[in-house]
Formats: C-alpha cells, structure tokens, sequence
C-alpha cells in the first residue's frame, strides 16, 4: 500500500524529469547543441561570449587574501577524492555486482562541461573542472549508498529530513514491517535501470 509520502515522492520525481525537459530547452534559447559530450556553440555567441572573458590579471587582482589563503586547503581535498572515487570503483564492482544491483553509471555524474564556455579564462576552466569533478563525485557516490541503501535497509525515517533521493518511493514506511519485508534485499525495483 502506498502512502501519501510516495504520492509526494512521485510528483518530486516528475518535476525533475520536468526539470531536465526545461534544461534540454536552454539549447535553443542560448544557441548551442549537445554532440555526444561536447558542447557546440554558434559561432556569433561563442565571440560574444568571448568578449566577456575576465582577464587572469584582473581575476588575481580582485581576489582577497582569505582566497589565497583557502587555495591549498581546496586543493587538497583531491586526495581523499581520488580515494573515494578507487573505492567506489572496487565496491560498485565487487559488493553492488554481488546484489545484482545496476550499478551506477560514472559517466552519468561526473560532468565536465563548463570548460566549454568562452567566457572563462584558463584558471577559471581549471576551477570549474576541480567542482564538476569533487561536487559530482559526491553525487555519484551518494547515488551508490543510496542503491546499497535500497537493497539493505529500504525503510523511510521517522523524522523530518532536508533531503530525499530516488529511491525512497521503493521504501517501506517507518512504521510498515510487512512493506519492509517485501522490500528488504529486493532487486525488482531496480529492472527499470537495466532496460536504460
């Protein structure tokens, strides 16, 4: 039986698959296409866009001595980043594949393509690949915990939260042990993936 959750779950589901739709139409609106994993601009917006690059002296310039001061401390998050990301690798391949869970598509996360944009300059691009790469990496990781999640332990929580994922439409209501005996190291939620 569902609950009135999982209606809500439901709509919030299909307002991000609204929200892709609308993305999809900022192609037309600023002139660009998507070509396999590239971006392509026309070519009249690429030099206007051109024209709107900041210069790496004014980009120094204008920055504060606290930004400096926080650039090794950014930097050094790479580390356990790239250990989290040789982690997931060998857990997605050993315990998610155990499951006979999908797993969850790398490529389908880690986004690198404000590099593409002519208005920033080289350190700029350099920054944006840094977030793509360390913000993204968090959600492809989330996504994996959320997928163990849903195989171990699909039951909602009692308490309010400031977030919720794909998957907890397939959970069981705190209160429902039968709903969670049904849901407990089950896979069939999980078909829909296999057929993308």
């Amino acid at each position: 039986m569902k609950s009135k959750i999982n209606k809500i779950l439901t709509d919030i589901k299909n307002k991000k698959e609204e929200l892709i739709k609308e993305y999809s139409n900022l192609k037309e609106k600023y002139w660009f296409k998507i070509i396999g994993k590239r971006i392509i601009w026309n070519k009249e917006k690429k030099e206007e866009l051109k024209r709107k690059k900041k210069s790496i002296w004014d980009t120094f310039f204008w920055a504060e001595f606290r930004e400096f001061l926080s650039i090794p401390f950014i930097w050094a998050m790479l580390i356990p980043a790239f250990i989290l990301d040789i982690f997931l690798f060998f857990y997605q391949n050993t315990a998610i594949r155990l499951y006979k869970i999908p797993l969850a598509k790398r490529s389908d996360y880690i986004v690198f393509d404000r590099k593409e944009l002519a208005y920033l300059n080289w350190m700029q691009k350099i920054n944006c690949i840094y977030c793509s790469y360390f913000n993204w990496l968090v959600q492809y990781a989330t996504e994996i915990a959320w997928r163990t999640e849903k195989y171990w332990c699909p039951i909602k929580h009692a308490r309010k939260k400031s977030w919720t994922h794909d998957w907890e439409e397939y959970f069981a209501d705190y209160w429902d042990p039968e709903w969670f005996k049904q849901t407990f190291c089950s896979i069939k939620e999980f078909e829909e993936l296999k057929k993308k």
